[in-house]
């Protein structure tokens, strides 16, 4: 019988981790008694809360509990330590490279202004970098809830800090509301700045949302994108264009796109030749980080280590780490699949 290597020593790479969502349970409790800011019981419960949000009163409160973490979030001190932290507990998931999402307004009013809180998010990412030895780079996410001027005002931004710590853009938040191509300017702005473009699609709404990240936003890579299991053609189109989709099991369910982790499409998206990159979204929301995405993948879809050594793989060759960081982890890989 083969042995069932540990998925903690899968050398692999972090392409969809949000910031606030990143941090640590205990970590929000001692921020949130610093700065006298009441928490829901949902978000201290020890458990994490029980949320459905494929309607619209289950975002809006997805939406209030994250808004209320982020809160918590108010000096320089507090995001370094959320960057350290958050690279301490990917290190220990096994991960060699990690992109964190961030939209920078968020934390502007409490940071000196949006430049200033871009430039003390970059800080932290590299001190983070230097202490732990994990490759961190930024993702600048546009807010789909906000008026398409303001995320060119992102985008121009995010290409102004190209060479000091950020690799793409994005969009982010519920995508059932407006449409892709209303910030098609936007991701013009980044691509030709040369950034990555990694909008959400196809989470809470079906496989058009994946089709117009491809059409409009002209996406390299799609956050979620795990409804494009529904339409074969679109699932061709993805595997034949190589487009990443940086898919999260645990997150699918806590969020209710899918009852349970065996109704996550997994093993269509693999079997159609789709890259995929499992990313833990928000663990402070859903309970569960790294590590446990690929085992998702192994208990409750069968999958073999053989082929989480390749889902590792495409999540690396998925990245924008350089090239040296990519070839070591990649021969991480092997040598984790060697070691049976």
């Amino acid at each position: 019988m083969e042995r069932v290597r540990d998925v903690r020593g899968l050398p692999k790479a972090h392409l969809h981790l949000h910031f606030t969502g990143s941090m640590r349970p205990s970590t929000l409790l001692e921020l949130a008694d610093k700065y006298g800011v009441h928490l829901p019981e949902a978000l201290k419960g020890g458990e994490p809360p029980k949320l459905r949000a494929t309607d619209e009163r289950g975002w809006f409160r997805f939406q209030r509990l994250y808004d209320i973490a982020r809160s918590c979030l108010r000096s320089p001190e507090d995001i370094q330590r959320l960057v350290r932290e958050a690279a301490e507990e990917d290190v220990r998931d096994g991960s060699g490279w990690l992109e964190i999402q961030v939209d920078p307004t968020s934390y502007a009013p409490r940071l000196g202004g949006l430049i200033p809180a871009l430039e003390i998010i970059l800080d932290a990412v590299r001190a983070a970098s230097r202490d732990t030895g994990l490759g961190i780079r930024v993702l600048v996410a546009a807010n789909r809830m906000k008026h398409p001027l303001d995320a060119r005002t992102l985008a121009r931004l995010a290409v102004r800090y190209a060479d000091h710590g950020v690799i793409g853009f994005g969009l982010s938040n519920d995508e059932r509301r407006g449409f892709a191509r209303d910030f098609d300017r936007a991701f013009a702005i980044a691509r030709d700045g040369g950034l990555l473009a990694a909008p959400h699609g196809g989470e809470l709404s079906g496989p058009s949302s994946v089709r117009d990240c491809l059409d409009d936003l002209h996406a390299s890579r799609v956050g979620h994108g795990v409804r494009a299991a529904e339409d074969p053609a679109l699932l061709r189109r993805l595997a034949e264009r190589g487009v990443t989709c940086e898919v999260c099991p645990a997150s699918n369910v806590a969020l209710g796109v899918y009852e349970k982790p065996e109704d996550v499409p997994l093993r269509t998206l693999y079997d159609a030749g789709v890259p995929m990159a499992l990313g833990a979204d928000d663990p402070l929301l859903f309970g569960s980080r790294l590590a446990e995405q690929y085992e998702i993948a192994r208990a409750a879809h069968g999958f073999s280590d053989a082929e989480l050594a390749e889902l590792a793989r495409q999540s690396v060759e998925g990245s924008r780490a350089p090239e040296d960081v990519r070839r070591k982890l990649l021969a991480g890989v092997d040598a984790w699949l060697a070691d049976g």
